[in-house]
């Protein structure tokens, strides 16, 4: 899946239908909004955002992106003014993997999609993890119990590799917080209980794996 961040719904729309034409799953999102929402439900395998949104401006939405765990590594390509030096320098400097400038060919979107796609899925392809019957592909950001593939969103993907990299942890509930919502989120600890309960749900029988410390928080054991 490819995420087309564009607030110009023509070139928008263009770029979607180009990508599927040449074999990508691809969407459409017009901003910042937009894009968080759509994290929420997939991780994608490369995101195409434009520097010149309404709202927060890609290079925001960048910094953003590379903050988070789960988002880090998804390969972004920025586009850009034609002439805008500084904002490719920027983008680079912040982790943007190519850019384009504006205006571009559709063929040579599709071209460096395919060549980031190849630099960028070497390196993370062997990075899973694997714990009873439960396995997390973090080149792909998905979970599986067994064979069965698990939907998760943006936070309870982010809460299930924290604890399956940090087997036998203790987690509090103020320290789950602080690493998936963010040292500014302003909501209570209940958020956490909530999203582990959903979460256990989702695993099913691999559920029982992540485990309630009494008085203090969670903690994943894996299979018994």
């Amino acid at each position: 899946m490819i995420f087309c961040v564009e607030d110009d719904e023509g070139i928008r729309n263009m770029m979607v239908y180009t990508l599927s034409a040449s074999g990508f799953e691809a969407v459409g999102l017009s901003d910042g909004v937009a894009l968080r929402a759509a994290l929420e439900d997939r991780i994608p395998s490369l995101i195409m955002l434009d520097i010149m949104l309404p709202g927060d401006d890609g290079i925001t939405l960048l910094k953003e992106l590379k903050a988070h765990s789960a988002t880090e590594n998804i390969p972004v390509i920025m586009a850009t003014a034609k002439g805008s030096e500084y904002d490719k320098v920027i983008g680079l400097d912040l982790g943007a993997d190519d850019y384009l400038a504006k205006p571009f060919g559709m063929m040579e979107m599709v071209a460096r999609v395919k060549a980031v796609l190849r630099r960028t899925r070497p390196a993370s392809e062997s990075e899973s993890v694997r714990v009873g019957k439960l396995m997390l592909n973090k080149s792909e950001h998905t979970a599986l119990v067994g064979d069965e593939r698990v939907k998760l969103t943006l936070k309870e993907y982010e809460l299930l590799c924290l604890f399956m990299e940090n087997i036998g942890k203790v987690f509090t509930r103020d320290r789950l917080l602080q690493v998936v919502w963010g040292e500014d989120f302003l909501g209570e600890t209940r958020t956490v209980d909530v999203h582990i309960g959903t979460l256990r749900a989702k695993l099913g029988e691999c559920g029982d794996y992540i485990e309630t410390v009494r008085g203090v928080g969670y903690r994943m054991e894996g299979d018994k």
